[in-house]
């Protein structure tokens, strides 16, 4: 026999933080560089001119400047070309 009552389950308990992702300066900001312009998991917005890619897909300001977002279209690995916005600081 146990020597222990009997433990109910609890199954809601596993929660993490969100990652805080999305656009954190608009168009028509000013912003300075190394700014922080978009989090995101992989790539749903492209960088432009005055902007690079870092390691986790985020896009940073290369310069001080003003954000801008363009509505383009890319080409995929199958040749399928899809909208993306691209972010441009000028």
């Amino acid at each position: 026999m146990s020597h222990v009552k009997a433990g109910g389950t609890s199954k809601n308990i596993h929660d993490s933080p969100g990652q805080r992702l999305g656009v954190k300066r608009f168009g028509g900001q000013k912003v300075r560089e190394g700014e922080v312009l978009v989090r995101q998991v992989g790539m749903s917005k492209i960088s432009g001119k005055g902007t690079y890619l870092s390691r986790n897909f985020t896009i940073h300001a290369e310069k001080d400047g003003i954000v801008k977002f363009l509505s383009r279209r890319k080409k995929t690995f199958t040749g399928k070309t899809v909208p993306r916005t691209e972010v441009v600081v000028e």
